[in-house]
């Protein structure tokens, strides 16, 4: 794997003519709506090409390795006419090979919602090992709102992907209840009502596991949901389910704040299957423009998750998606979501071009609307999700988690496989 980014000037043939692979192949992998107009810092995903690389005064097969970003035995590989390493000439041509080999397994969850397109399902599923439904919503007599769940449930075995039932303490067409955990997690009889319901649904609609995804619990709830969450376990192990929660991105076991404070990282990390950590929303519908999931950010919090959960149940999450401001951002006012691949597209119209941040390791571009108001675009593409993707190998994690697979991202999953085999569980 090769990523490429767009310079002035280039068109897809000249890309395709640099690195071997035909412009169609380029296109196709890559979906891109416009291959005849490309945009300036744009990311594209090479597959199945090589460089030519010219042996300089100075260099070695070690210090062209890390040019490239590859090790020593990925040049030797590429190039089986170098007998003896320690001794190639300057001038000499040497083969550079897309990408080093895969870095190794790993399991990838995605959230989805009911009404997802099937024909983007499809294509997703072979990347996923678990395929998050979200949600049913909890009631507060532990009850659960019904959700056309089936035909997703039913294509994910199909694909060897492990369903898996997502409950949460939504309030119906609302957000995050503190209020509906809090009746959920101080009432023992609520809460055997709710597992044996949960149980009821794992079983008739053939589940894997479920997902547990309790937000903005109130802190003196924190032993409560502990407690809960051993009482899941005690049920539902025994009876061949995972259990999966998801987590607020903490950077410390004290770090205050509603969001944060009932998150017990160590009791989750020994309790459940998976821990889920939802790191991602830095930048946000309300808040200042910014990166969505800045990976300086996201380091701070595997910083400190890795040590009170074993790095084998971490799921690192990912988002698929970015914003939309108006600038200069006004305190209360609403970015506009955007998909990653609809923000290529917007660049291209407006004649934008895409820079890149190195330090958040984020794509982003700025245009002037039809009302000469300035925007600025954060989103991810290829470089972003490569980065992310590295972070979690370098912290050997179990894998990671993406909010949510509805918009599809080809580049992700280009990436994803050039860099691990996808676990299956099925």
């Amino acid at each position: 794997m090769i990523i490429h980014v767009v310079r002035k000037g280039e068109s897809l043939y000249s890309i395709s003519r640099l690195y071997g692979v035909s412009a169609n192949k380029i296109s196709t992998d890559n979906e891109l709506s416009n291959p005849e107009q490309l945009v300036v810092g744009q990311s594209l995903v090479i597959i199945g090409g090589e460089r030519k690389h010219t042996v300089a005064p100075g260099q070695s097969i070690y210090s062209i390795a890390k040019l490239y970003g590859l090790n020593v035995n990925d040049i030797l590989t590429a190039n089986p006419q170098i007998s003896s390493p320690g001794r190639i000439s300057v001038g000499q041509v040497i083969n550079i090979p897309a990408g080093p080999g895969k870095l190794g397994t790993i399991e990838v969850n995605g959230y989805t919602f009911p009404n997802i397109n099937m024909e983007v399902l499809r294509k997703t599923l072979p990347h996923l090992t678990y395929l998050s439904i979200f949600s049913h919503e909890v009631n507060p007599d532990g009850t659960l709102r019904p959700i056309n769940d089936a035909p997703l449930v039913q294509a994910a075995r199909a694909a060897r992907v492990a369903p898996l039932m997502v409950i949460t303490n939504l309030e119906a067409g609302g957000g995050f209840s503190s209020d509906v955990a809090r009746s959920i997690l101080r009432n023992n009889e609520v809460q055997n009502r709710l597992l044996d319901n949960v149980i009821q649904n794992l079983r008739n609609k053939n589940y894997s596991g479920l997902d547990i995804d309790f937000e903005y619990v109130y802190p003196e709830d924190r032993e409560n949901y502990n407690n809960f969450l051993r009482k899941a376990v005690a049920r539902l192990k025994p009876l061949g389910y995972t259990v999966t929660t998801a987590l607020a991105p903490k950077t410390s076991a004290d770090q205050k704040g509603l969001l944060y404070e009932a998150h017990d990282y160590p009791v989750h990390g020994a309790l459940a299957t998976h821990v889920i950590l939802m790191t991602y929303e830095w930048g946000y519908t309300y808040g200042p423009p910014m990166a969505v999931a800045p990976i300086n950010e996201v380091r701070k919090v595997l910083n400190y998750a890795v040590t009170a959960i074993p790095r084998g149940k971490i799921l690192m999450g990912i988002p698929n998606y970015g914003y939309d401001w108006t600038l200069p951002f006004v305190e209360g006012s609403a970015a506009k979501t955007i998909s990653n691949t609809a923000a290529v597209d917007l660049a291209r119209r407006e004649g934008a071009v895409i820079r890149y941040d190195e330090e958040s390791q984020a794509p982003f571009f700025n245009y002037y609307d039809d009302n000469r108001k300035q925007h600025v675009v954060w989103f991810e593409d290829a470089r972003s999700i490569n980065a992310k993707y590295r972070l979690a190998d370098q912290y050997n994690l179990g894998g990671v988690s993406y909010w949510t697979i509805g918009r599809y991202f080809p580049q992700a999953w280009l990436v994803q496989e050039a860099l691990f085999n996808t676990r299956k569980v099925l």
